[in-house]
């Protein structure tokens, strides 16, 4: 399958990088020094989304702003384990950097420490501090066309959660879901694939030919 795009938009943890070790570690201890239990956190749904959301749901709202500060500092200064996931920094060395961009529901500061610690640099970044609505809203993208300035209809979103490929539907942009953390049959998009090692491109002027092994 061929795709032709003027940007290339990617979802960040699960989809770049997997972070679940640093993950496992940060939020277990944050849950000990809140004390919420592993039945409450079972009923609450993560990947994918901004701390502050899954906090909110998680603690009474005068705790929220401390505790959503804590879990950020432990994930930030715990980013130990953090690796870029099969294909992507080959795919990324591909693009030209003015192509190409995370977008991601973490803040900026962790985002960074996460990609820092995996070696990748991205020019482009939106992060949970540039928006007022994350995803399934189509904020995020669309913000990223904006500073890309691609037209919507020609970006193309990877992404690895359901609330994601929500959010890239919404922006009237193109789909292409990684099953590295759900079934295949969960994901609805316009290809899924393994992992980006499925996906390579090649730049031509202005856009980018994108090739999706099925």
């Amino acid at each position: 399958m061929k795709i032709t795009a003027d940007a290339l938009l990617f979802d960040n943890d699960g989809t770049l990088i997997s972070s679940l070790e640093s993950v496992y570690r940060c939020w277990s201890r944050w849950a000990r020094e809140y004390g919420v239990t592993e039945e409450h956190f079972a009923r609450v749904p993560l990947h994918g989304r901004p701390a502050a959301e899954i906090v909110a749901d998680l603690l009474p709202a005068d705790v929220v702003p401390a505790a959503v500060a804590r879990i950020e500092q432990l994930e930030v200064e715990d980013a130990g384990g953090v690796v870029a996931l099969p294909g992507t920094l080959a795919l990324l060395e591909s693009l030209p950097a003015e192509r190409w961009a995370v977008v991601t529901s973490a803040t900026r500061r962790l985002a960074e420490a996460r990609l820092g610690q995996a070696g990748i640099r991205p020019k482009n970044v939106i992060a949970a501090d540039d928006i007022s609505r994350g995803k399934p809203d189509p904020e995020p993208f669309l913000l990223a066309a904006r500073r890309l300035g691609a037209d919507p209809a020609r970006c193309v979103v990877f992404e690895d959660a359901p609330v994601g490929l929500e959010a890239g539907r919404a922006a009237g942009m193109a789909t292409v879901a990684l099953a590295t953390t759900h079934r295949a049959e969960e994901l609805s998009a316009d290809v899924v694939v393994p992992d980006l090692s499925a996906v390579s491109a090649q730049a031509t002027g202005g856009s980018v030919e994108i090739t999706v092994a099925r």
